[in-house]
C-alpha cells in the first residue's frame, strides 16, 4: 500500500492535473458546446462569417449545408460546420 511519503510524492502531480483540468480542458469544453448549440440554431436571415473569412447572410439551411448570399444577387454553398461566428442582425448592409 501507499505510505504517507508515497501520496506526498504524488501530491504535485495530482494537483497539476487539477488546475490543468480547470484552465484548460474544461473551458474547451464549454466553448465545444456553445458553438454547437450556435449551429444548430443558425436559420434562413442571419448573417455569419466563415472559417475563410467570408461574411454573407443565410438564403437557405439545410441538414449539413447553408446556402449564403454574399452579393447582391451571389449565393454560395457551404458546409454548416464552416460557420464560425453569428453577427447581430443589420450588422451587414451592402447586401
Amino acid at each position: 500500500m501507499f505510505s504517507a511519503s508515497a501520496f506526498s510524492q504524488f501530491l504535485p502531480i495530482i494537483l497539476m492535473f487539477v488546475v490543468l483540468y480547470f484552465l484548460m480542458i474544461r473551458p474547451q469544453m464549454k466553448r465545444q458546446k456553445e458553438q454547437k448549440a450556435m449551429m444548430d440554431a443558425l436559420t434562413k436571415g442571419d448573417e455569419v462569417i466563415t472559417a475563410g473569412g467570408i461574411l454573407g447572410k443565410i438564403t437557405k439551411a439545410g441538414d449539413a449545408y447553408l446556402t449564403l448570399e454574399v452579393a447582391a444577387g451571389t449565393e454560395i454553398v457551404v458546409q454548416r460546420a464552416a460557420v464560425t461566428l453569428l453577427l447581430p442582425k443589420g450588422t451587414i448592409k451592402s447586401l
